[in-house]
């Protein structure tokens, strides 16, 4: 293996549950906390080793998290509704301290971020959101080939494997050369510790009716050759948000800040500066 997912700190959550998470920067610094996508294998580390320090470097309290069911946290066999999940990241926050933050969230990230901050206004300062999910009905997402080939690869009676992790990959990035050998092996190896049930159960919301109940600013991100997400999703942030900034980037897949990272980088910085200075 030439890359595995660092272990960082755990937080109890009660009921026999610890949530994973590793952090960076101040501890007096605003806080700001990473939401990963799902899929088999897939961890904080994994979605944001390539941003996070950036910030941490700036001045916020990153707190990058392995939502329940992912990375090193708890995997309890259960229904990973949006609830549940949510509920994790809600528990998380109150143990540590947090009783407000700007939230950055990729895929199924973006989904709880997005369910976080109707569920709690006053949590959340910013949303900064890469091709989130929810805002399309499930057929939507199920007819979409990164989705079909993701599940195929999870559920197929080989189990999870190099090749079937690289052709979800391949799906993933607008150039597949561009994959390292690191993030494979991270996300295989967490794939080894994770229970049918945690991707056969995740459930997500119809949530752009909701969007325009959002009380925060918002930061929006999509590649035009998502194989995941609609882009589409992009207009219906811009549209349905009180106040949101929308950037679609060409040749970019469904991981902008893997893809695009100095850039995303840059410009999310500028659209959280207003919290360090307050």
């Amino acid at each position: 293996m030439t890359g595995t997912v660092p272990e960082g700190k755990y937080v109890d959550l009660g009921d026999g549950l610890r949530l994973h998470y590793h952090e960076a920067g101040p501890a007096d610094g605003p806080a700001l906390v990473w939401l990963h996508g799902s899929g088999p294998g897939a961890s904080g580390w994994s979605n944001f080793k390539h941003n996070f320090p950036t910030f941490a470097a700036r001045g916020h309290r990153c707190l990058v998290l392995d939502n329940l069911g992912f990375g090193h946290s708890s995997k309890p066999d259960v229904d990973y509704g949006m609830d549940f999940v949510v509920g994790g990241v809600i528990r998380a926050l109150d143990r540590l301290g947090v009783a407000r933050a700007s939230v950055v969230g990729n895929s199924h990230g973006g989904a709880v971020a997005i369910s976080l901050a109707l569920a709690q206004p006053a949590r959340v300062a910013r949303l900064v959101l890469m091709a989130p999910g929810g805002l399309e009905e499930r057929e939507v997402y199920m007819g979409m080939s990164g989705i079909r080939t993701m599940m195929k690869v999870f559920l197929g009676p080989d189990g999870i494997t190099r090749e079937g992790m690289r052709k979800v990959f391949g799906l993933q990035l607008f150039d597949p050369a561009t994959l390292d050998e690191a993030t494979l092996d991270e996300r295989l190896t967490i794939a080894a510790t994770q229970p049918k049930r945690v991707m056969t159960s995740l459930g997500v919301p119809h949530l752009a009716p909701r969007l325009g109940e959002l009380a925060c600013p918002v930061l929006g991100w999509w590649g035009t050759d998502d194989n995941f997400c609609p882009p589409t999703g992009a207009v219906t942030l811009s549209r349905a948000c009180k106040d949101a900034r929308v950037v679609t980037l060409s040749r970019c897949g469904h991981w902008v800040m893997v893809e695009h990272p100095e850039l995303f980088n840059r410009w999310t910085a500028d659209f959280l500066a207003p919290e360090l200075a307050s």
